[in-house]
Protein backbone atom coordinates (compact mmCIF):
# COMPACT_ATOMS: atom_id res chain seq x y z
CA UNK A 1 0.00 0.00 0.00
CA UNK A 2 1.05 3.56 -0.89
CA UNK A 3 0.11 6.92 0.18
CA UNK A 4 -0.09 9.66 -2.20
CA UNK A 5 -0.13 13.68 -0.57
CA UNK A 6 -0.70 16.61 -2.12
CA UNK A 7 0.44 19.70 -0.89
CA UNK A 8 0.95 24.05 -1.12
CA UNK A 9 2.17 26.45 0.55
CA UNK A 10 0.33 27.34 3.45
CA UNK A 11 0.98 31.33 2.99
CA UNK A 12 -0.97 30.43 0.00
CA UNK A 13 -2.99 27.43 -0.03
CA UNK A 14 -4.41 26.73 -3.55
CA UNK A 15 -5.26 22.96 -2.85
CA UNK A 16 -8.80 22.21 -4.87
CA UNK A 17 -10.95 19.17 -3.51
CA UNK A 18 -12.22 18.75 -7.28
CA UNK A 19 -8.18 18.62 -8.24
CA UNK A 20 -7.83 15.90 -5.21
CA UNK A 21 -10.47 14.10 -6.46
CA UNK A 22 -9.83 13.93 -9.84
CA UNK A 23 -6.80 12.13 -8.79
CA UNK A 24 -7.64 9.79 -6.66
CA UNK A 25 -10.78 8.91 -9.21
CA UNK A 26 -7.43 8.34 -12.04
CA UNK A 27 -5.89 6.23 -9.43
CA UNK A 28 -8.28 4.43 -7.78
CA UNK A 29 -7.59 5.26 -4.40
CA UNK A 30 -9.33 5.21 -1.57
CA UNK A 31 -11.16 7.46 0.81
CA UNK A 32 -9.45 11.14 1.26
CA UNK A 33 -8.19 12.43 4.09
CA UNK A 34 -7.77 16.23 4.56
CA UNK A 35 -4.60 16.94 6.55
CA UNK A 36 -5.40 20.56 6.63
CA UNK A 37 -7.95 22.48 4.53
CA UNK A 38 -7.02 23.55 0.69
CA UNK A 39 -3.44 23.24 2.12
CA UNK A 40 -2.67 19.06 2.54
CA UNK A 41 -5.04 15.47 1.95
CA UNK A 42 -3.77 12.35 1.33
CA UNK A 43 -5.47 8.82 -0.14
CA UNK A 44 -3.95 5.78 -0.23
CA UNK A 45 -3.34 3.57 -3.42
CA UNK A 46 -2.08 -0.22 -3.58
CA UNK A 47 0.50 0.17 -6.15
CA UNK A 48 2.91 3.54 -7.09
CA UNK A 49 1.06 5.06 -9.96
CA UNK A 50 3.17 4.47 -14.11
CA UNK A 51 2.72 7.91 -14.41
CA UNK A 52 3.43 9.65 -11.64
CA UNK A 53 6.10 11.82 -12.46
CA UNK A 54 4.16 13.16 -15.51
CA UNK A 55 1.01 14.04 -12.82
CA UNK A 56 3.50 15.77 -11.15
CA UNK A 57 5.00 17.21 -13.78
CA UNK A 58 1.49 18.67 -14.16
CA UNK A 59 0.71 19.94 -10.61
CA UNK A 60 3.64 21.87 -10.61
CA UNK A 61 2.06 24.48 -12.62
CA UNK A 62 -0.28 24.53 -10.47
CA UNK A 63 1.95 25.06 -7.48
CA UNK A 64 1.11 21.27 -5.98
CA UNK A 65 3.81 19.12 -4.86
CA UNK A 66 2.94 15.40 -4.81
CA UNK A 67 4.33 12.82 -2.69
CA UNK A 68 3.64 9.03 -3.15
CA UNK A 69 5.15 6.87 -0.55
CA UNK A 70 4.91 2.98 0.90
CA UNK A 71 2.72 3.94 3.82
CA UNK A 72 4.47 1.52 6.37
CA UNK A 73 6.90 3.35 8.42
CA UNK A 74 6.74 7.06 7.04
CA UNK A 75 6.44 8.13 10.52
CA UNK A 76 9.80 8.51 11.51
CA UNK A 77 11.75 8.81 14.75
CA UNK A 78 14.52 11.05 13.84
CA UNK A 79 15.17 14.57 11.60
CA UNK A 80 19.01 15.01 9.75
CA UNK A 81 18.77 18.61 8.33
CA UNK A 82 21.21 20.91 6.62
CA UNK A 83 20.89 24.08 7.88
CA UNK A 84 21.92 26.73 4.80
CA UNK A 85 18.45 26.90 2.65
CA UNK A 86 16.72 24.57 4.70
CA UNK A 87 16.15 25.06 8.12
CA UNK A 88 17.31 28.95 7.54
CA UNK A 89 16.34 30.93 4.28
CA UNK A 90 19.80 32.11 3.74
CA UNK A 91 23.56 30.90 2.84
CA UNK A 92 25.86 31.90 5.83
CA UNK A 93 28.84 32.54 3.45
CA UNK A 94 27.14 34.43 1.24
CA UNK A 95 26.00 36.87 3.87
CA UNK A 96 28.86 37.30 5.55
CA UNK A 97 30.97 37.61 1.89
CA UNK A 98 27.68 40.33 1.43
CA UNK A 99 29.16 42.15 4.31
CA UNK A 100 33.19 41.99 3.34
CA UNK A 101 32.54 42.98 -0.15
CA UNK A 102 32.83 39.78 -2.14
CA UNK A 103 29.25 39.21 -2.05
CA UNK A 104 28.95 37.96 -5.99
CA UNK A 105 31.74 36.18 -6.32
CA UNK A 106 31.51 33.98 -3.27
CA UNK A 107 27.61 33.86 -4.45
CA UNK A 108 28.47 31.76 -7.52
CA UNK A 109 31.01 29.52 -6.39
CA UNK A 110 28.15 28.63 -3.76
CA UNK A 111 25.70 27.81 -6.16
CA UNK A 112 28.46 26.03 -8.42
CA UNK A 113 29.06 24.00 -5.55
CA UNK A 114 25.31 23.49 -4.62
CA UNK A 115 24.78 22.20 -8.05
CA UNK A 116 27.33 19.63 -7.90
CA UNK A 117 29.23 21.74 -10.63
CA UNK A 118 31.85 22.46 -8.45
CA UNK A 119 34.03 20.13 -5.66
CA UNK A 120 32.67 20.76 -2.18
CA UNK A 121 35.84 21.15 -0.20
CA UNK A 122 37.85 22.91 -2.85
CA UNK A 123 34.81 25.88 -3.23
CA UNK A 124 34.37 26.08 0.40
CA UNK A 125 38.20 26.46 0.52
CA UNK A 126 37.91 28.68 -1.45
CA UNK A 127 35.24 30.80 -0.28
CA UNK A 128 36.16 31.33 2.94
CA UNK A 129 39.71 32.39 1.94
CA UNK A 130 37.57 35.19 0.44
CA UNK A 131 36.25 36.08 3.98
CA UNK A 132 40.35 36.52 5.44
CA UNK A 133 40.69 39.26 7.75
CA UNK A 134 36.70 40.06 8.33
CA UNK A 135 36.23 41.33 11.83
CA UNK A 136 34.70 38.60 13.54
CA UNK A 137 31.93 40.46 15.56
CA UNK A 138 30.64 40.38 12.32
CA UNK A 139 29.44 36.73 12.70
CA UNK A 140 27.15 37.95 15.34
CA UNK A 141 25.87 40.85 13.48
CA UNK A 142 24.92 38.86 10.51
CA UNK A 143 23.02 36.04 12.90
CA UNK A 144 20.88 38.93 13.77
CA UNK A 145 20.37 40.96 10.90
CA UNK A 146 20.49 39.18 7.87
CA UNK A 147 19.58 35.77 8.95
CA UNK A 148 15.86 34.35 8.64
CA UNK A 149 14.14 30.49 9.94
CA UNK A 150 12.57 28.40 6.90
CA UNK A 151 9.23 29.27 7.53
CA UNK A 152 7.33 25.79 9.36
CA UNK A 153 10.96 24.59 11.28
CA UNK A 154 9.74 25.71 14.30
CA UNK A 155 6.39 23.65 13.86
CA UNK A 156 8.25 20.67 12.61
CA UNK A 157 11.08 20.44 15.60
CA UNK A 158 7.77 20.81 17.65
CA UNK A 159 5.93 18.44 16.40
CA UNK A 160 8.84 15.21 15.77
CA UNK A 161 10.27 16.07 19.53
CA UNK A 162 6.69 16.12 21.22
CA UNK A 163 6.22 12.68 19.56
CA UNK A 164 9.45 11.02 20.52
CA UNK A 165 11.68 12.07 17.83
CA UNK A 166 15.72 12.97 18.24
CA UNK A 167 16.52 15.81 15.86
CA UNK A 168 20.51 16.76 14.10
CA UNK A 169 21.23 20.02 12.12
CA UNK A 170 24.31 18.64 10.10
CA UNK A 171 25.97 21.62 7.66
CA UNK A 172 28.78 22.65 5.68
CA UNK A 173 28.22 25.58 7.14
CA UNK A 174 29.64 27.09 10.30
CA UNK A 175 29.32 26.17 13.56
CA UNK A 176 29.18 30.07 14.84
CA UNK A 177 25.87 29.12 13.31
CA UNK A 178 24.45 26.07 13.73
CA UNK A 179 24.98 26.34 17.31
CA UNK A 180 22.46 29.71 17.27
CA UNK A 181 20.10 28.05 14.60
CA UNK A 182 19.83 24.58 16.58
CA UNK A 183 19.06 26.71 19.89
CA UNK A 184 16.66 28.83 18.24
CA UNK A 185 14.74 25.45 16.56
CA UNK A 186 15.48 22.72 19.33
CA UNK A 187 17.64 21.11 17.72
CA UNK A 188 19.20 18.22 19.71
CA UNK A 189 22.88 18.20 18.17
CA UNK A 190 24.65 20.30 15.66
CA UNK A 191 27.70 19.50 13.70
CA UNK A 192 29.28 21.99 11.08
CA UNK A 193 32.79 23.30 9.89
CA UNK A 194 34.56 25.75 12.68
CA UNK A 195 35.80 29.41 10.73
CA UNK A 196 39.49 29.41 12.22
CA UNK A 197 40.01 33.09 14.39
CA UNK A 198 42.58 34.70 15.09
CA UNK A 199 43.27 38.39 16.98
CA UNK A 200 39.66 39.00 16.15
CA UNK A 201 39.66 38.60 12.85
CA UNK A 202 39.20 35.56 10.16
CA UNK A 203 41.92 34.04 9.46
CA UNK A 204 40.72 32.72 5.77
CA UNK A 205 40.64 28.98 6.52
CA UNK A 206 38.72 26.84 8.42
CA UNK A 207 39.65 23.72 10.46
CA UNK A 208 40.29 20.20 9.54
CA UNK A 209 38.92 18.12 8.51
CA UNK A 210 36.14 20.01 6.49
CA UNK A 211 32.48 18.71 7.03
CA UNK A 212 31.16 17.68 3.73
CA UNK A 213 28.99 15.44 2.04
CA UNK A 214 30.80 12.27 3.77
CA UNK A 215 30.33 14.06 7.04
CA UNK A 216 26.65 14.45 6.47
CA UNK A 217 26.71 9.99 5.71
CA UNK A 218 28.87 9.88 8.85
CA UNK A 219 26.02 11.52 10.63
CA UNK A 220 23.16 9.73 9.67
CA UNK A 221 25.46 6.27 10.75
CA UNK A 222 26.75 7.55 14.10
CA UNK A 223 23.56 8.83 15.35
CA UNK A 224 21.22 6.33 14.49
CA UNK A 225 23.73 3.61 15.71
CA UNK A 226 24.19 5.59 19.03
CA UNK A 227 20.40 6.07 19.34
CA UNK A 228 19.75 1.99 18.53
CA UNK A 229 17.32 3.28 14.99
CA UNK A 230 17.59 2.20 11.65
CA UNK A 231 18.41 4.17 8.82
CA UNK A 232 14.70 3.53 7.80
CA UNK A 233 13.78 5.36 10.25
CA UNK A 234 15.03 9.07 9.51
CA UNK A 235 13.66 11.69 7.56
CA UNK A 236 16.39 13.49 6.03
CA UNK A 237 15.88 17.15 4.12
CA UNK A 238 18.29 19.40 2.62
CA UNK A 239 18.63 21.64 -1.02
CA UNK A 240 22.04 20.99 -2.39
CA UNK A 241 24.50 18.05 -4.23
CA UNK A 242 26.42 18.03 -0.67
CA UNK A 243 23.00 16.57 1.06
CA UNK A 244 22.31 14.15 -1.85
CA UNK A 245 24.45 11.21 0.16
CA UNK A 246 22.02 11.62 3.77
CA UNK A 247 19.23 12.14 1.12
CA UNK A 248 19.38 8.59 -0.75
CA UNK A 249 20.63 6.78 2.71
CA UNK A 250 17.64 8.11 5.21
CA UNK A 251 14.47 6.22 5.00
CA UNK A 252 12.88 9.46 3.77
CA UNK A 253 14.88 11.75 1.86
CA UNK A 254 13.10 15.22 1.01
CA UNK A 255 14.65 17.24 -1.45
CA UNK A 256 13.26 20.89 -0.15
CA UNK A 257 13.45 24.10 -2.69
CA UNK A 258 16.49 21.73 -3.93
CA UNK A 259 18.59 22.29 -7.21
CA UNK A 260 17.46 20.85 -10.30
CA UNK A 261 19.83 17.70 -10.23
CA UNK A 262 19.56 17.52 -6.38
CA UNK A 263 15.52 17.27 -6.79
CA UNK A 264 16.22 14.44 -9.85
CA UNK A 265 17.68 12.32 -7.40
CA UNK A 266 14.66 12.28 -4.87
CA UNK A 267 11.72 10.55 -4.62
CA UNK A 268 10.32 12.92 -2.43
CA UNK A 269 10.86 16.76 -3.70
CA UNK A 270 8.88 20.10 -2.05
CA UNK A 271 9.30 23.41 -4.56
CA UNK A 272 6.14 24.95 -3.30
CA UNK A 273 5.68 23.57 0.69
CA UNK A 274 7.61 25.03 3.84
CA UNK A 275 9.55 22.57 6.35
CA UNK A 276 5.06 21.40 7.58
CA UNK A 277 5.12 19.63 4.30
CA UNK A 278 7.71 16.88 6.46
CA UNK A 279 4.86 16.52 8.85
CA UNK A 280 2.29 16.34 6.29
CA UNK A 281 4.34 13.50 4.19
CA UNK A 282 4.72 11.73 7.75
CA UNK A 283 0.92 12.09 7.60
CA UNK A 284 0.51 14.47 10.42
CA UNK A 285 -2.81 16.59 10.39
CA UNK A 286 -2.12 19.91 11.10
CA UNK A 287 -4.44 20.06 14.51
CA UNK A 288 -1.94 17.32 15.48
CA UNK A 289 1.10 20.15 15.45
CA UNK A 290 2.78 20.97 18.42
CA UNK A 291 3.61 24.98 18.83
CA UNK A 292 7.23 25.95 17.93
Amino acid sequence: MHIVTLLTNPDTPCLQPALVESLRNAWGGGAVQWLSPDVAAEFPVRDRPANQWQVWEDLQKLKVDLVVQPAEGRRKAMLLADMDSTMIQQECIDELAEVAGVGERVKEITARAMNGELDFEGALTERVGLLAGLDAAVIDRVLAERITLMPGGRELLATMKANGGHAALVSGGFTAFTASVAAQLGFDENRANTLLIEDGQLTGHVARPILGRAAKIEALEQITERLGLDESQVIAVGDGANDLGMLVRAGTGVALHAKPSVAAQCDVRINHGDLTALLYVQGYARDEFAAG
